[in-house]
């Protein structure tokens, strides 16, 4: 393995837990890609370095199985999934309960719940099917019914005229703006969706203590499974590891391509090389001494907020964003994972992080720009912020070559490119180089801390390098081969 992010370890899990001999070498001095946590500047608040907030964890199939709960990793859930706040009149929140989300929304309220209710009826159905890879039909038939209608309506320009108020558009402009791309679209529809829904059925929850609370439960599961980890050691060129029968690489097609080299042939080469990336991210870590001062208290139940303003607002400076022209208000994700877990205060201080969608590579700074869009909705907020810390979207790529330009979605999220990606290939894990397989979230099903890129590729090379068609039990206490008992 290459590569030690969610994916990455991911893959490593299941292919100890199949009993093959496994080893990790990641780059930096420490595990986990975009799961880190750090003392930024206390050493007794903790900040989430990439993700934060954990939908997919809480959702999707492989972390289901891998039972994060029960390895002692308390997914705790805010009030509300997540916030839209406007500038005029009051914010939109998507409670954890979809009968008070939709009170709230008014005369769009019947809209809403017209909108979740199936997808939340058929949620895991639905969630295997998009985080399968799509290619294969779905387990439940009625997904892509389910899915057929409200995508037309909320992808196309007929989204402008789904709901009557301000409110009701925000909220789910706002969640489809993950897609971190030209809205509305097929694709940024399907995010919507998918994200939309969750935040009424298994939550928006964020891990006690941070995100690495994640990382440090697969790494020790791969410990009991004999596989082993080594940190601070980057690997420049494939043949380094030419020795292993079977090689995955937790890389983007750029990194691929520079430890490729010449062993890659030339039409491959080319197909990743036309690999396009999406819009960057601008990020700023905060340590603040109150509350975010939210003109509507409200907002402060919720761990994630999208500032955006209305529907229309987002819709065109997110297509902007994508066109590479930056915008004076961009959108902008805050996270205050203190809403779910008060224990990371601490002495009267509290980490929040904000990132902007920027143009692809832009060197902004973020600060002023982050902090004068958060302080549309939260007068005052400055003057609780006592330190901060910058990164632009160069700086993002340099933390993590996976990001190209800041593209924290690892490659734009066309609807093409979700599904087709990093090359058009119907095992889209295998490369052209026999026992090599990417597993990176530019694989599908693409970005977000959900481990299912790693593990269909370690499904993928299980059955073609070491002819294992049984899937490993990911389960607590499940042994080798997915025998009950050691490991």
């Amino acid at each position: 393995m290459v590569g030690s992010g969610p994916n990455g370890l991911a893959a490593a899990v299941t292919m100890a837990r199949a009993g093959l001999v496994v080893q990790v070498y990641e780059g930096a001095d420490e595990i986990g890609g975009g799961l880190r946590t750090k003392a930024l500047f206390r050493s007794d608040v903790r900040h989430d370095i990439c993700s934060a907030v954990h939908p997919m964890a809480a959702a999707s199939p492989f972390f289901r199985e891998f039972d994060l709960p029960a390895r002692g990793v308390e997914l705790l859930q805010p009030e509300a999934g997540y916030a839209h706040p406007l500038r005029r009149g009051p914010a939109a929140i998507a409670y954890r309960s979809l009968e008070r989300t939709c009170a709230e929304l008014g005369a769009d309220g019947a809209r809403w719940r017209a909108l979740m209710a199936p997808l939340l009826r058929h949620s895991e159905g639905l969630v295997d099917y998009l985080l399968s890879g799509q290619r294969s039909l779905p387990r439940d038939p009625v997904v892509p019914l389910l899915l057929a209608g409200p995508v037309l309506a909320h992808g196309t320009g007929l989204a402008t005229s789904r709901f009557a108020e301000p409110q009701a558009a925000a909220l789910l402009a706002g969640v489809a703006a993950h897609v971190v791309g030209r809205m509305p679209t097929p694709a940024s529809a399907v995010v919507a969706l998918m994200l939309g829904h969750l935040a009424h059925g298994s939550g928006w929850p964020v891990p006690r203590g941070g995100s690495a609370a994640i990382a440090d439960a697969l790494a020790a599961d791969l410990a009991a499974h004999g596989g082993k980890i080594v940190t601070g050691q980057r690997i420049g060129d494939l043949r380094e590891v030419r020795g292993a029968r079977a090689i995955l690489l937790d890389v983007g097609p750029k990194e691929f391509l520079a430890i490729g080299g010449p062993l890659l042939p030339d039409r491959y080469r080319a197909a990743l090389r036309a690999f396009r990336y999406g819009p960057g991210a601008a990020k700023v870590d905060f340590l603040v001494s109150e509350p975010i001062p939210w003109a509507d208290p409200r907002v402060g139940r919720a761990a994630t907020v999208h500032l955006g303003g209305t529907q229309r607002e987002v819709f065109r400076q997110e297509t902007l964003v994508a066109r590479g022209l930056p915008g004076r208000e961009p959108f902008v994700l805050v996270v205050d994972p203190v809403a779910a877990d008060p224990g990371r205060a601490a002495g009267g201080y509290r980490p929040v992080w904000a990132y902007a969608h920027v143009p692809n590579g832009d060197p902004v700074d973020p600060v002023a720009l982050v902090t004068a869009r958060i302080e549309q909705f939260a007068p005052g907020f400055a003057e609780t912020v006592v330190e901060r810390r910058a990164l632009s979207a160069p700086d993002l790529e340099r933390y993590n070559p996976n990001y190209v330009g800041g593209d924290i979605a690892a490659g734009a999220m066309t609807l093409r490119q979700s599904v087709l990606r990093p090359t058009p290939r119907w095992d889209p894990h295998r490369t052209a180089l026999r026992g090599v397989y990417l597993c990176s979230t530019a694989t599908p099903p693409g970005p977000g801390v959900h481990g299912m890129a790693g593990y269909l590729a370690a499904r993928s090379a299980l059955r073609r390098e070491f002819g294992i068609r049984t899937a490993p039990s990911l389960a607590p206490g499940a042994g080798i081969g997915g025998v009950g008992g050691g490991g």
